[in-house]
């Protein structure tokens, strides 16, 4: 499945929910299938800087593809974060650079989050990237 076609799937399943509190809801939810970080990576080093929760971020290439693996310690960012793997997971690193991650305000998830948290949502997204630019450096 392409980027565009997984967030279209994201962005189909959360216009089937209108209120905000089910959609968070939906956003939990979806933390129960964020692909876990080896606790030995829970280090310094995995830990993204201008989250307000605790994001633990790892990422290896396999195949010449990405593959990221996430802990948080608040569940509603734990699902964001399981979002955004589940659209760049299995990709190559040039098509998560060039991904425009549109479905986060699609589903009006950006206008929705505290300023802090879409602060920590760059941060991931910046975080994502420089792991698919460094591990395109490594593959070639």
């Amino acid at each position: 499945m392409t980027i565009e076609e997984r967030q279209q799937e994201i962005v189909d399943e959360f216009s089937e929910i209108e209120d905000w509190f089910d959609r968070y809801a939906a956003i939990i939810d979806e933390g129960q299938n964020i692909v876990r970080i080896d606790e030995k990576k829970k280090t310094p080093e995995h830990l993204i800087e201008g989250c307000q929760s605790s994001v633990w971020l790892d990422a290896e290439l396999k195949d010449g593809k990405v593959y990221f693996s996430a802990d948080v310690n608040t569940e509603i960012v734990k699902g964001i974060v399981s979002m955004l793997i589940g659209v760049l997971n299995g990709h190559t690193p040039d098509e998560i650079l060039n991904a425009d991650l549109h479905f986060i305000d699609d589903i009006g998830l950006r206008e929705n989050l505290s300023p802090t948290r879409s602060n920590g949502l760059v941060a991931v997204i910046k975080q994502m990237r420089m792991y698919a630019l460094a591990l395109k450096a490594v593959g070639e």
